[in-house]
């Protein structure tokens, strides 16, 4: 399965790739089968980069589940972050069952999303109305990303384990944990969205 909206991303790939394919083909124009060769990579990096694969996931309000794959960079004020590469699936699930209460989009800068200054990027807050009170989570763009899509709403209601968004090529979530719950990962932890579970009620 492909990410929503990665459509566009691969189709023009294809096309410059087919297109490139045929002018070599027929006129032998120079170049033109370094641009074919060049098209078809792009086009193997987008499938990758933009796949979407089911996950196991068991919903319980008890606990909750990471909002996206990566790697655990930091844990600070009940804030947990998550830093994903090239590698990592970059759609990012609901953490726990809630309504979408605000979604705010903060334009800002694109240096390293793992960097202490990452606060300054461009940046997406959904803050989360739960049985637990609200619950926090800021997609944080990357040196490469320009763009954090959400597939959501303010207003909509959200199942744990829901697709609520996506950040293209490299970046950054993190998500604030209730003071009634016992955080359960630690720094440097690998993490799956929808799967693992960060923390739990106490």
């Amino acid at each position: 399965m492909l990410a929503k909206g990665s459509f566009p991303w691969i189709l023009t790939s294809v096309i410059a790739g087919m297109v490139s394919s045929l002018t070599y083909l027929l006129y032998k124009i120079p170049y033109t089968d370094t641009v074919a060769f060049l098209s078809i990579c792009v086009t193997i990096f987008f499938l990758f980069f933009f796949r979407d694969p089911e996950r196991d996931i068991k919903e319980h309000n008890s606990y909750m589940l990471s909002p996206a794959d990566g790697r655990i960079v930091d844990i600070r004020d009940r804030k947990v972050c998550i830093f994903m590469n090239f590698q990592n699936v970059h759609v990012n699930r609901a953490p726990i069952n809630g309504k979408v209460h605000m979604i705010e989009h903060k334009k800002g800068g694109y240096i390293p999303a793992f960097c202490k200054d990452s606060h300054r990027n461009e940046r997406s807050h959904t803050l989360i109305e739960t049985e637990h009170g609200i619950v926090e989570v800021i997609q944080i763009a990357g040196t490469v990303t320009r763009r954090i899509v959400s597939y959501v709403q303010e207003g909509d209601y959200m199942q744990q384990g829901q697709r609520f968004g996506m950040i293209r090529f490299g970046s950054r979530v993190d998500v604030t944990i209730p003071e009634n719950f016992e955080i359960l990962t630690k720094k440097g932890d690998r993490v799956f969205a929808g799967e693992t579970v960060i923390a739990r009620i106490r």
